[in-house]
């Protein structure tokens, strides 16, 4: 039966699993949903909440990043992301838990606060991968986009300067790491670095992700200075990207 993945092209968590399909060589099929209409056909797949993403395969229904890579290591035991190692396997697991509870948040609500007051820069994105008059529909209903996304979010300037901090501590951090060694542990590619690397992935724009990043002179102006000033420590992720993807 068919793999499908449910999911938004911007999501960096999509971006987690789609990433771990490609490197173990699944064959899946994508469903594009556009945030907001999603809800309802999330909640009825899932019959709990609305977040993506989703994968379907041969009845089951998994949701969230982390889940489907366990399962898709279980089901697919080729290429495995994990190790057998048991301490291997905790500072693995440590590492996802620490980036998806911080490094997901922080640059979602540091991008969203500055690309949603560039509403032409944004919607594309937001729209990515779904039907063309779905453009059309989030520009005659972007203020009310704006005010859902900033509330269900909290995004506003000071949780914005708070996720920029995390950012850049996490960035350093992980810059350190990858210049001593070639994965973020052990000595072999795993869903750690998956994990760093996608969620990141938004910083340095890679060509595989599948959205039209906008041109570097649209970008809203204190996302270029300070992706400026990153650009240095970002490049050993971006390298590990470009190396694994």
């Amino acid at each position: 039966m068919a793999i499908t993945l449910y999911q938004f092209c911007i999501s960096h968590y999509c971006e987690k699993v789609r990433w771990a399909l490609d490197y173990k060589g699944i064959q899946y099929q994508t469903v594009n949903l556009l945030p907001g209409q999603h809800v309802q056909r999330i909640r009825k797949l899932t019959s709990a909440e609305s977040s993506v993403p989703v994968l379907t395969h041969d009845g089951e229904i998994i949701q969230g990043s982390s889940l489907i890579l366990d399962y898709l290591d279980k089901t697919f035991p080729e290429r495995p992301l994990m190790p057998k190692d048991p301490t291997l396997q905790s500072e693995i697991g440590n590492w996802e838990q620490k980036l998806d509870e911080q490094a997901g948040p922080a640059l979602r609500t540091w991008m969203y606060h500055y690309f949603l007051q560039r509403p032409k820069v944004v919607i594309p994105l937001l729209a990515a991968g779904t039907p063309f008059y779905n453009r059309i529909l989030l520009s005659l209903a972007f203020s009310r986009v704006d005010e859902i996304m900033r509330k269900w979010m909290q995004i506003n300037q000071k949780t914005a300067d708070a996720s920029q901090a995390t950012l850049e501590d996490l960035i350093s951090e992980l810059s350190a790491l990858y210049q001593q060694r070639p994965f973020l542990v052990g000595n072999q590619f795993t869903r750690a670095d998956i994990t760093a690397c996608s969620l990141l992935a938004p910083l340095f724009q890679p060509s595989q992700y599948p959205v039209p990043w906008p041109k570097p002179a649209k970008i809203p102006k204190p996302v270029q200075s300070w992706l400026s000033q990153q650009q240095t420590t970002l490049e050993p992720l971006a390298t590990v990207y470009q190396q694994n993807r």
